[in-house]
């Protein structure tokens, strides 16, 4: 399409089109946000019918170019564009917005509707998403083929996102690595849910994005050659690139143009009867997709075959290299052979803290996995994440190990985004306690199904002096309770090899590995469980060497004083068990049957020790057992004065079951 066709009738026809389905598709269902999308409908336009490389016969081929509505309100919108421009989405599916078990949620969800990438909804999620994309293409280009992976990743979005923090810490980081496959289009209205944007938003966009390192351009946002010729420079800038366009929310609207009337509610009989009539359009009418409009977007269809065809026939010619045979390999979702033949096995009074085991775990893993890529969030050393002998990821060049800075929310939604790139497996760490940072970014993981891994570290109390604002205590508890989330707090070096062993093995969602700073006591697996066990959440550790009659039950470096509980409890004659729970997660997918064979209803006395809060224990324990764990906060003061001050000894554990069975 070139410029001169702008002024062409059908275009604009095509551009109202999309602005009254998306009215229509929210005045049925009474809910939703009809303003955004009748205003970004020119961009949506150019982007899909130029700019956008994408094949919607075939929506995930490689080397498309990505595409977020980060401002996912307007979902409206793109379900319009996906069904106008030849997506697998019917008009019925527009009549069905935001109803049960429409493939049109209220905000775009993955997988549920081909040509969504990515799920959006909290607001600075989809931009952060978004540099994680770009990265993940980058990271491609430079490592397997540049001509393969040469692909963009653009992104509608509004000022709520502009306004969350994420979206601030993700673009500092696009800045600094000069991501020039990312091309922000921030629909600038001036107008929020409250009321116009000067009630708390008075800043310069562009001003604090230059300052990034960004690429700015200003533009009109009904202008389409503007609009195009922005979107020209932005392609070839060697910066991300945040175009600016003046937009005017609900734009047609005679009573809600331009008001916040128009954001989060249908804009009601009469004004849309209105609306339409401004446009020429039959005002009872709804859901009408004029003959020239369906033929003349339909172009998407011819033009995507072509497009991937010639990518296709690109890497047919290229599978000889095995940068690009190996990276199909595994795009395939299939772990390399032998990707855990080197993970090593500690020797009992080989004592590490899990973090430690962590960091060998990841370095026997990366030779054998070449995709797999990590980082910190500025605490590599103390999260053991650092890939020995592998390039940083700086300006230019992108390594395999990732420096975040000091941008947890950020690190957390990028991740996302690299796991949308085929074949890469990224993880990262953190401090434990910094989880809430990333919260809401690995809450949208779990959501949608991606597998990232969380390198948690400095677990608990037993992190010592830095004190309560670094001593993680309702964390555990809190991830638990997170749907599709797979929570591992290993007792010692090789379960925390398992757990790696887990993580990798599970590509269906997050997974998080929760480890400690102290060093902890190697088990004697000559002489007690298989550490295989840790595979099923939970496993008996330690059997009973009489009639069983208590159950110590624990997880992390709690499990060392279960084990020495049960020696003075046996020596006492109490038949005593030590069952090992890493992983609440893998142990609930267990049958009835491996759960009741290793905590036996019949024994109804246990006691568990977990140095964080005592919430949801009452599962394993029971109405007659107790839980030894955290109430309050901790202190500041050496790891094991704090551990002996809250009660997690072997002595305690020892006199809490002696009386529990009395």
């Amino acid at each position: 399409m070139s410029s001169q066709q702008f002024s062409d009738p059908v275009v604009r026809q095509s551009i109202d089109t999309i602005r009254l389905l998306s009215a229509d598709a929210v005045e049925q269902a009474n809910s939703g946000h009809p303003g955004t999308p009748m205003e970004a409908a020119p961009i949506a336009y150019l982007l899909y019918m130029k700019h956008l490389r994408h094949n919607p016969a075939n929506p995930d081929w490689a080397g498309r170019d990505r595409f977020v509505l980060s401002c996912g309100h307007a979902s409206a919108l793109i379900y319009s564009m996906l069904h106008l421009t030849g997506y697998d989405l019917s008009l019925d599916d527009l009549k069905n917005f935001r109803q049960f078990g429409s493939k049109t949620a209220g905000h775009p969800e993955f997988g549920h509707v081909p040509g969504v990438e990515t799920t959006t909804g909290p607001l600075g999620q989809g931009v952060a998403v978004a540099v994680g994309m770009a990265m993940g293409g980058q990271y491609l280009a430079q490592n397997v083929d540049a001509e393969l992976f040469d692909y963009r990743t653009w992104v509608i979005c509004s000022d709520g996102d502009l306004m969350e923090g994420v979206s601030a810490e993700a673009a500092s980081l696009a800045g600094h690595l000069r991501l020039g496959n990312l091309n922000y289009l921030y629909l600038d209205n001036k107008i929020t849910i409250e009321g116009d944007t000067s009630l708390a938003f008075t800043e310069d966009v562009g001003a604090r994005y230059l300052a990034y390192g960004w690429h700015i351009e200003r533009v009109e946002g009904e202008n389409l050659a503007e609009i195009d010729a922005a979107m020209e420079r932005a392609k070839n800038d060697p910066r991300p690139s945040l175009i600016i366009a003046r937009t005017h929310i609900g734009i047609g609207a005679p009573n809600k143009q331009d008001t916040h009337d128009a954001h989060g509610a249908p804009l009601g009989t009469d004004e849309l009867a209105l609306t339409k009539q401004a446009y020429g359009r039959d005002p009872q009418a709804t859901f009408v997709v004029p003959a020239e409009v369906t033929a003349h977007m339909a172009g998407c269809v011819t033009n995507g075959a072509e497009l991937e065809k010639a990518w296709q026939q690109q890497i047919a010619g290229k599978k000889s290299s095995p940068a690009v045979a190996n990276w199909l390999n595994v795009a395939s979702g299939e772990l390399p052979a032998g990707w855990d033949t080197a993970l090593p096995t500690f020797a009992t009074g080989d004592n590490k803290a899990t973090r430690q085991a962590s960091g060998i775990a990841i370095n026997a893993l990366a030779p054998q996995m070449p995709f797999l890529i990590g980082g910190s969030a500025d605490l590599a050393p103390s999260n053991n994440t650092e890939i020995k002998g592998e390039n940083d990821w700086l300006p230019g060049r992108s390594g395999r190990n990732i420096h975040y800075g000091i941008r947890e929310h950020a690190m957390g939604s990028i991740m996302n985004g690299l796991c949308h790139t085929p074949g890469l497996i990224p993880f990262a760490g953190t401090f434990f306690v910094f989880a809430d940072y990333m919260r809401p970014a690995m809450r949208m993981a779990a959501l949608m199904g991606l597998a990232p891994i969380y390198v948690l570290t400095h677990d608990s109390i037993g992190l010592g002096e830095d004190g309560p604002t670094h001593q993680p205590i309702e964390h555990l508890a809190s991830l638990r309770a997170m749907p599709n989330m797979t929570v591992i707090r290993p007792a010692d070096a090789n379960e925390t090899i398992e757990a790696w062993k887990a993580a990798i093995s599970n590509r269906q969602g997050p997974t998080a590995l929760v480890l400690t700073r102290q060093g902890l006591p190697t088990v004697d697996r000559d002489q007690f469980g298989a550490v295989a066990g840790l595979q099923k959440g939970g496993y008996v550790l330690a059997a009973e060497a009489t009639a069983l009659q208590m159950i110590l039950i624990a997880s992390g470096s709690e499990v060392q004083h279960a084990m020495t509980a049960r020696e003075t409890l046996q020596a006492e004659g109490i038949g005593t068990r030590v069952v090992s729970l890493p992983s609440w997660e893998l142990f609930e997918a267990q049958d009835a049957a491996y759960r009741e064979q290793v905590l036996p209803a019949a024994c109804t006395k246990r006691v568990a020790m977990e140095a964080g809060a005592t919430f949801g224990w009452e599962r394993y324990i029971g109405d007659a057992g107790v839980v030894i764990g955290m109430s309050g906060f901790g202190a500041s003061a050496p790891a094991g004065e704090l551990m002996k001050h809250f009660g997690f000894t072997a002595e305690n554990m020892t006199a809490v079951a002696r009386e529990l069975l009395a």
